[in-house]
């Protein structure tokens, strides 16, 4: 049995900002997509399916790994976009946030990683990339985020971990670590302040993240990298 040639990229959080302006990217490259969002609309283009669900839930991962393989094949690429953000000073979080932010967050990272790797192992190849925050490597008192730096952190040390793993199988492991991004999950009345917490004095588009996605999709030399896509945060205030 041949496997089908066409590349195919899974997108997690698929439905807006990062994610949608993802899944147009890549299909702009040429890839078939899977968009998988607790609620997204089907999709009027052949080349997009959609998965509804909560990445936090390993029956998520299953349906979608199980439904791109059944429509188109393969996975190639696995792009870790859903994430909850919550800040709030430390002592205020409450058990609900806890286990909001660590099962979006991690649980959702796990399981679909895991089934991804297993599934390019067997194609040969393939390439994850997680989406992070630049507050992991540059914590600002004014944006109090313990919870995305314990769940976010992880995800970027686990990063450089699975590409040291996989280096020699053909799997590459990445992430891009944005800062502020006009997102829905940004309501408009904080953009004015958020815009302020970047030296670059702005906020970031969806697309510039995606363009960083598309750079480390096609840089095959590149692996256990964390791109920064933070006007400038990462470096200093």
């Amino acid at each position: 049995m041949s496997i089908p040639q066409q590349k195919v990229a899974l997108v997690t959080g698929a439905s807006q900002g990062i994610g949608a302006a993802l899944v147009t990217a890549y299909r702009k490259l040429g890839y078939a997509v899977v968009a998988v969002s607790r609620a997204i609309a089907p999709s009027d283009d052949p080349g997009v399916l959609t998965v509804q669900g909560d990445v936090a839930d390993p029956a998520t991962a299953e349906r979608a790994i199980a439904a791109a393989v059944e429509r188109f094949g393969r996975v190639d690429t696995l792009v870790n976009n859903a994430g909850i953000f919550v800040a709030k000073p430390f002592t205020d979080y409450t058990p609900d946030d806890y286990a909001a932010v660590t099962r979006v967050n991690l649980d959702g990272f796990f399981h679909i990683t895991q089934l991804a790797v297993a599934r390019m192992l067997t194609q040969g190849g393939g390439h994850v990339v997680t989406i992070t925050t630049s507050l992991v490597d540059n914590a600002d008192s004014r944006v109090p985020s313990v919870l995305a730096s314990l769940t976010k952190g992880g995800l970027q040390s686990a990063t450089k971990s699975l590409a040291i793993e996989y280096a020699t199988r053909g799997i590459r492991v990445n992430a891009v670590s944005p800062g502020s991004i006009k997102t829905p999950m940004h309501p408009e009345e904080t953009h004015e302040a958020l815009a302020a917490l970047q030296p670059v004095g702005r906020m970031g588009e969806p697309g510039d993240v995606a363009d960083a996605v598309v750079y480390l999709e096609t840089a095959p030399f590149v692996t256990g990298e964390i791109l920064h896509v933070d006007g400038g945060m990462s470096a200093g205030h």
